[in-house]
């Protein structure tokens, strides 16, 4: 599918809209000081580094730095090669999120980014919309057990992505977060829209086993079993045989 970002330039800051974002942005949206003076957080997620929950009128947003991980990270916190507009990690998140959002894949909807460029080099951030009533799956299998139904849906819902082609390059149980709608992926950073690959379609279960298996180890009254993972499987393959 087709699709055009709408690009507003000012000096070396380019902002990024999709058609869900306001007509008029402003630069200063891509600033968590500015939500704070205007009392607008209502929330943020501290991982490794902070996101801020932000509410713009009726809407309610997710504002995201994009930081280095790995040992780059060690030279450069959050300044990336600048290859060109359309090639950078908040363009290609933001048209990856703005297809699978108007094909019916439950993922945020996306609203706009910020890229600062300087010279060979550039940092940036995104907005998406906060998917209503979620919460991540770790925080939610502390607390609680999903049925088998549940992990089925769960294997059927990744399925369907990978049917598509859908690339998700850090797919683990951070990113992915339920609502009474069902199950949503986040966090589609270095996404991308691939041939169907058995190869890389494996590799992406296998990382979020991995991810699972990390969390039980941190947490061992965790709700996740072999079990589970067993039924998240099936739900995985009994989608991809019916095509």
């Amino acid at each position: 599918m087709s699709f055009k970002l709408n690009i507003q330039k000012l000096d070396q800051t380019s902002l990024l809209s999709t058609q869900f974002a306001p007509q008029q942005l402003s630069p200063n949206w891509f600033e968590p000081d500015f939500w704070q003076q205007q009392n607008a957080v209502f929330g943020t997620s501290c991982g490794r580094y902070t996101t801020w929950f932000v509410q713009h009128e009726s809407e309610q947003w997710v504002l995201r730095h994009y930081w280095r991980g790995g040992a780059i990270a060690r030279l450069s916190k959050d300044k990336y090669c600048y290859l060109g507009l359309q090639r950078t990690r908040a363009a290609a998140e933001l048209t990856l999120l703005n297809t699978l959002w108007i094909e019916g894949y439950p993922v945020p909807k996306p609203i706009a980014a910020r890229v600062i460029h300087h010279g060979l080099f550039y940092q940036a951030d995104i907005l998406i919309e906060k998917i209503p009533e979620a919460r991540d799956l770790v925080d939610i299998l502390e607390r609680q057990s999903l049925d088998d139904t549940q992990w089925q849906a769960l294997g059927a819902c990744i399925a369907k992505f990978h049917q598509r082609g859908v690339y998700h390059a850090d797919l683990n149980a951070k990113n992915i977060m339920l609502n009474p709608q069902g199950f949503h992926l986040i966090d589609f950073d270095r996404g991308a829209i691939k041939p169907a690959n058995h190869q890389w379609q494996q590799a992406n279960l296998a990382r979020l086993l991995r991810s699972f298996t990390k969390e039980k180890t941190k947490q061992p009254k965790l709700n996740f079993s072999d079990s589970a993972w067993m039924q998240l499987l099936k739900g995985y393959n009994l989608t991809r045989a019916q095509g």
